[in-house]
């Protein structure tokens, strides 16, 4: 069980670098492309750099570095060492992403597409981050740590109240109401989009077993992964023979670790799985599995 464990430890780092490459490589691309050479304002931190390196010579990815750090050091304690140390790599593979991109040839042609592309990427982005508890920093994390006090509001609609203000510091900035007109249409594209990400493929997956050695299959299923829990007394209809049914909630990103546990500690078992789009109690909506 511990070397299923250290695997499944191991797993989950090079998803979670993975998700970290791409999710940050889509924001920068957003950014440098249809963002910044048409003085729309995104929103987060990265907006606020927008804003910033167009009233200073500081590059936008320099400025990205100074404004995450103290947010850094703030999120320490609550959102733990792991999650801290991956939003750091992104936020730092954002920067470098945004210099790799400054090599490709900017869209200027249209800004309302522009707003309309940006927004879009920017929220696959930022939604393949949350999918894994990672942030680019900014108010990307102050959403990860505002869902802790605030769990069943959406991520995207946390990112759209905060970034509200980074919109009105673009209107300062720009001096121009359309850069806030343009700025508001590429926030709530990436706000939707994010929500559909974070939310639609959110669901989970409900676990029937049955078997003859249920104290044992449910002791390992909360030793391992964490989760709760009920077993039914049930009847073969076949043999006549006492049964037990186990019935247990999860998510589909631990559901190959948690049948492989139900295998190796009754062979014999039979399980079958379903989908659930909505579920509330202890361990969801509250906390991310």
């Amino acid at each position: 069980m511990e070397k299923l464990r250290d695997k499944d430890k191991i797993k989950k780092l090079i998803v979670d670098l993975l998700f970290s490459i791409l999710g940050s490589a889509l924001v920068a691309l957003a950014t440098v492309v249809f963002n910044v050479p048409n003085d729309i304002a995104p929103g987060g931190a990265t907006g606020l750099s927008t804003a910033l390196s167009h009233i200073t010579n500081i590059r936008v990815s320099m400025w990205s570095i100074i404004i995450n750090v103290p947010l850094l050091i703030c999120a320490w304690r609550i959102l733990g060492l792991y999650s801290l140390n991956m939003t750091l790599i992104s936020t730092l593979l954002l920067s470098v992403f945004i210099e790799i991109c400054e090599l490709i040839p900017k869209y200027t042609n249209n800004v309302l597409l522009a707003a309309v592309a940006g927004g879009v990427i920017t929220g696959i982005g930022v939604g393949i981050l949350f999918l894994r508890n990672i942030s680019t920093g900014g108010t990307d994390l102050l959403v990860l740590i505002l869902k802790k006090i605030f769990p069943n509001v959406a991520n995207g609609t946390l990112l759209l109240i905060l970034d509200v203000a980074v919109v009105g510091i673009a209107v300062l900035v720009f001096r121009d109401i359309e850069v806030a007109l343009y700025s508001a249409i590429s926030i709530i594209i990436a706000a939707k989009v994010i929500d559909a990400i974070s939310e639609g493929v959110d669901y989970a997956k409900v676990i029937y077993i049955i078997t003859d050695k249920g104290n044992e299959v449910s002791t390992a299923i909360n030793t391992y992964t964490d989760r709760g829990t009920t077993i039914v007394p049930a009847i073969g209809g076949y043999t006549g023979n006492n049964k037990q049914m186990i019935v247990t909630v999860t998510r589909r990103n631990v559901l190959s670790q948690t049948l492989k546990i139900i295998k190796m500690t009754d062979p014999h078992a039979f399980s079958f799985v379903m989908d659930s789009t909505e579920v509330h109690g202890e361990g969801f909506n509250m906390d991310k599995l």
